[in-house]
């Protein structure tokens, strides 16, 4: 079986194969003295992240940070500092349905709660990642699976997050009209752009204006590229900082190479076709600075993206393309300008 087939074998286990059962409960009745006198002479084993306050007949009614239990005054009631909504697994649910938690909600640990609310135990974020490595890697001498799980732990619960969320027409909507605004006020900007240089387009104009579409077509594409590249990276948990400054010379020089190649196929269609090399050399400067510079703005946005905590498949697309298109017009315009 390979790693990513068990990955799938345990994230489809119950949760509560994987609970940590050995959790000392508060009563909400105690004082913080007497519940840190309680936890003293009975100490919870491995690390304590939060203290779960249950009632008489066990079930979950609160749950306390260990911060705000420790420096509360020792008189105070247990009732008095917990936080009474607490976000519960229930106990029928999968281990990746635990693992979606601590990715929607960004906490440490959850409880785990049966039907009927009664504190069943309680999974830290070890789950995540650590524990089911630690399966993966038992029979793995070379510790290969457990290196990988990460990666395919992390792709799955993505895939799983995305799909509920394109289920909802609704959020769907919300979650992409935003960022296609960025298309239509890069279009308006571009025809800005244009208007602020009608003396190049009235000069040469018609054949300037015949090869705008495929000047901003080479940069559009390129840029949806290195964007695609760049999120796949993420997606592959291989965006840590070393290998984003690895990947960043990386993308730069494949522009440069792209932008020199492409900028020299259609110069020189340019220079047969119309016979002027004053046009084809602005073809060739054009398109090449483009393109490199859309390179490194596919890079540079889902990266931007990523290190903000937004989600780059949705949003680097449609802002890579808009400063792409506006960047490309910029050196287009300029440079012909000052050499038509």
């Amino acid at each position: 079986m390979t790693a990513s087939h068990a990955t799938e074998r345990i994230l489809n286990d119950p949760v509560a194969l994987h609970v940590r059962r050995e959790i000392t409960a508060l009563s909400p009745d105690w004082s913080v003295g007497e519940a840190l006198d309680h936890m003293r002479r009975t100490p919870p084993p491995g690390r304590v992240i939060y203290f779960y306050v249950t009632d008489s007949d066990g079930r979950l009614v609160g749950v306390v940070p260990t911060r705000r239990l420790l420096f509360a005054p020792p008189e105070t009631r247990v009732a008095d500092v917990m936080i009474r909504h607490v976000v519960t697994i229930p106990e029928a649910a999968t281990v990746l349905e635990a693992c979606e938690f601590f990715t929607l909600h960004r906490f440490l640990a959850f409880p785990v709660v049966d039907a009927d609310r009664k504190f069943i135990g309680m999974i830290d974020v070890e789950l995540y990642t650590g524990e089911l490595a630690g399966e993966l890697g038992a029979d793995d001498p070379n510790g290969a699976a457990a290196a990988r799980v990460g990666d395919d732990v992390f792709e799955i619960i993505g895939v799983h997050l995305t799909a509920a969320a394109q289920a909802n027409p609704g959020r769907a909507f919300w979650g992409r009209f935003p960022w296609l605004l960025c298309n239509i006020a890069g279009g308006l900007v571009a025809a800005g752009l244009a208007s602020f240089y009608d003396d190049v387009l009235t000069w040469k104009g018609a054949v300037l204006s015949l090869f705008i579409p495929v000047v901003l077509a080479l940069s559009e594409s390129v840029a949806i590229q290195s964007v695609t590249l760049t999120v796949g990276r993420f997606r592959a948990g291989t965006g840590d900082r070393k290998r984003q400054l690895r990947s960043a010379l990386t993308e730069g020089a494949t522009g440069a190479l792209l932008g020199a190649s492409t900028a020299g196929v259609v110069a020189l269609v340019a220079a047969i076709w119309l016979r002027d090399a004053a046009v084809a050399s602005v073809l060739f400067g054009a398109i090449g600075a483009g393109v490199a510079v859309s390179t490194v703005v596919g890079f540079a946005v889902p990266t931007l993206l990523h290190q903000f905590r937004l989600n780059p498949q949705v949003a680097a697309g449609p802002i890579s393309l808009a400063s792409a298109d506006m960047l490309t017009l910029l050196i287009y315009f300029n440079l012909a300008r000052t050499v038509l």
